[in-house]
């Protein structure tokens, strides 16, 4: 007769999870890793513990090329979810370490543990967080572990500084017309010589704005495939590895590459740049003068903004397609205007607008209901008078006064399309005529 089984030996099953983790992705591609010895050395350890209840989980939690300093992993966040779950009931580690080299990360871990009623174990340090020595044992060795971390990060540091002193390339995104070659920079000259432009043409315009415009219709962009916008042209414009050397915390040192900018240019464009951002705004404006700026669009519908350049010392100024300086040249078949051109086409439809009159008579009508009594002579002596005055008004009161009469332009394939705001006529006309009625 078969005697039934002693429940006082019955011992209940403890699902045991192996966490693995590797700082550096060295040596992962090997057939059998440093991740494969710490889980074979843990799987030996629970299979020893058999007796004890010890069952291994099948889910395995790696981590490889990841810092112990953070607990940002996807293996071991996968651990505590199972965690959370109740799946797992011991962690077992290789050397504490491989969980946790931070002693405030590892105590939200120990936390969680607690919660679950989860035990930890390291192999190579016999220990477990069930009892009070376990928990002293378990900060020792973690004060030491955090120790061993800060002093490596330190000794990185100052290898690091010692490098960049020495003008030594250590890594990173390579600057604009630069590419790393053999851990050092090499000056690509196909982007350098975009660089030398950008660097020049500032020092002509001095803004970082109308020459981000000006970069967009060229279709240049970052090594990236990124936009480059008036921030990264800033970034470009200060950053000194286009002289040949290297910054460490606000130093600079003789750099091992070879520069883009010569000294000279540097200097110049730096006396641009000291200068407040407002003030060479707005020298800008006044310099470019833009009679339709904010009234002319494309046959997409995109505006057109206004933007300018100077050769031999000559000023050079257009209106540019928002289609054009988002998407390339190739993305509207009208990208870019000069601006002088159309500005005079636009004053030549408002002057003939002036002598047509129907438009005289509905400027009447709209200033009566406006301003009171006018009379259709007035309104009509009023926008005759402007057409010989125009050319002799300041240019601020000629965009004040196209602001006024203008709704919008509209560039079309048979021309332009100009589409007057009769309220603004009539404002002009009795303003005008208020002139007419002083100088009397």
């Amino acid at each position: 007769m078969t005697k039934p089984p002693d429940k006082s030996k019955l011992v209940r099953k403890l699902r045991c999870a192996v966490y693995t983790r590797k700082s550096s992705e060295e040596g992962l591609e090997q057939e059998f890793n440093s991740l494969h010895a710490q889980r074979e050395a843990c799987e030996a350890y629970i299979a020893s513990q058999r007796s004890e209840g010890w069952v291994l989980v099948r889910d395995q939690y790696d981590d490889g090329g990841i810092s112990g300093g953070t607990l940002d992993r996807p293996g071991l966040q996968r651990l505590l979810e199972d965690i959370e779950d109740g799946l797992v009931e011991v962690v077992v580690v290789y050397k504490i370490d491989r969980l946790s080299r931070s002693l405030a990360d590892f105590a939200k871990l120990v936390e969680v543990f607690d919660r679950n009623g989860v035990t930890f174990v390291s192999v190579t340090q016999s220990f477990n967080t069930t009892t009070s020595m376990g928990r002293l044992t378990l900060n020792i060795l973690l004060s030491f572990a955090q120790f061993e971390r800060e002093v490596t990060a330190e000794r990185i540091r100052d290898k690091v500084a010692a490098s960049r002193k020495k003008g030594i390339w250590m890594g990173g995104v390579p600057p604009f017309g630069y590419r790393v070659e053999n851990r050092k920079l090499v000056v690509d000259e196909e982007h350098a010589a975009h660089v030398r432009w950008i660097f020049a043409r500032f020092l002509e315009i001095g803004s970082c704005t109308e020459l981000a415009r000006e970069v967009g219709t060229r279709g240049l962009r970052t090594p990236r495939g990124n936009r480059i916008d008036k921030k990264y042209i800033y970034r470009m414009l200060s950053n000194r590895a286009y002289i040949g050397e290297a910054v460490h915390k606000g130093d600079s040192y003789p750099g091992e590459h070879h520069a883009i900018i010569d000294r000279e240019l540097w200097d110049k464009v730096h006396a641009i740049l000291q200068e407040s951002p407002r003030k060479r705004a707005a020298r800008t404006r006044a310099d470019t003068p833009a009679l339709l700026k904010g009234l002319l669009y494309g046959p997409d519908g995109a505006a057109f903004s206004p933007t300018h350049t100077r050769k031999a010392g000559r000023l050079y100024r257009y209106y540019v397609s928002q289609t054009v300086l988002k998407h390339g040249a190739a993305s509207c078949p009208i990208g870019r205007v000069p601006a002088g051109e159309i500005e005079a086409a636009v004053i030549e439809q408002l002057r003939a607008v002036f002598r047509q009159p129907e438009i005289v008579a509905g400027t009447w009508k709209a200033a009566r209901v406006q301003y009171g009594e006018i009379t259709e002579a007035d309104a009509r002596a009023a926008l005759i008078r402007l057409d010989p005055l125009w050319d002799d008004l300041f240019p601020a009161e000629q965009a004040r006064i196209v602001a006024l009469l203008v709704e919008r332009v509209e560039i079309v394939t048979e021309g332009l399309n100009v589409r007057l705001r009769m309220d603004g006529l009539a404002g002009l006309a009795r303003e005008i005529t208020a002139d007419i009625g002083a100088a009397a």
